[in-house]
């Protein structure tokens, strides 16, 4: 350790021995959080992996990594990355400490249709260029745990509360409220509570209050390290059910003006 103190982003020559082999490697060592988000890079690439594996590429998987507007952004321009052409989507809140951005997120997955649009030479739907966000109206399951805190909680109680998905996972920690930051002279700062937040269905306060998923799956010890998410494919085979059920919606067909007069004398 001594030795590496102070080489971060430069490169730096070791003397490695292996065997009767001996030979001089450069590394260039980086920061422990630059370390930690490698691990998260690759912990969401092998998640999305799975869901598109264990689904014939029919769902996507997006995680929410905070509560804050550089996740949220990540989120919106990955429903056109990740998520374009499924037909459901995994919302992973799990590990996520909180934040703001739930009213943010829940523009984006509970826009209201109102209408069918159908632009010259192209297939119907509704104009992107309309909505706050990017939108996603189609079928979701959102994944939670314990170590879902604050503003991630409130997202879990919303979704369940608006019945717009199921929640797969543990219930959160029942960590919501909240703070503002305070000058303690010059000892540094605090945090103080101000806002108390409370589930609209039932009026219980949130705090002490955890979000409780429609499905509980508690990991056993050492299944997570080894790669084994019994949470993440619980969230798969719920929402192929849903994505199935969804299908089974009937929508509406389009009528031109042109043509009700003849629809009329049919």
């Amino acid at each position: 350790t001594r030795v590496l103190n102070g080489s971060v982003g430069k490169e730096t020559v070791l003397h490695v021995k292996r065997g009767d082999e001996e030979l001089d490697i450069t590394i260039v060592p980086i920061t422990y959080a630059a370390f930690r988000s490698l691990l998260y890079e690759r912990w969401l690439e092998s998640n999305r992996q799975r869901v598109e594996k264990q689904s014939e590429s029919q769902l996507g998987y997006l995680h929410i990594r905070a509560m804050d507007m550089s996740s949220f952004h990540r989120f919106e321009r990955e429903l056109y990355e990740v998520a374009a052409g499924k037909d459901g989507l995994v919302i992973d809140v799990r590990e996520n400490g909180g934040g703001f951005t739930t009213d943010h997120l829940l523009t984006i997955l509970t826009q209201p249709r109102h209408a069918i649009t159908k632009p010259r030479g192209g297939g119907e739907g509704y104009p992107q260029d309309r909505s706050i966000y990017a939108t996603w109206g189609k079928p979701i399951v959102v994944l939670c745990n314990q170590n879902s805190h604050s503003n991630a909680e409130i997202f879990s109680h919303a979704i369940k509360h608006l019945q717009r998905g199921k929640i797969v996972g543990v219930p959160t920690s029942g960590s919501v409220i909240s703070t503002g930051s305070r000058p303690v002279m010059d000892a540094g700062t605090i945090r103080i509570p101000f806002r108390g937040w409370y589930v609209l269905g039932t009026g219980q306060d949130m705090e002490l209050n955890g979000a409780v998923p429609h499905y509980t799956l508690w990991p056993e010890p050492g299944q997570m390290p080894t790669g084994i998410d019994i949470q993440l494919d619980k969230a798969i085979t719920v929402l192929k059910k849903e994505v199935n059920r969804a299908a089974k919606e009937v929508t509406p067909k389009t009528v031109k003006a042109s043509e009700r007069g003849l629809q009329n004398e049919e």
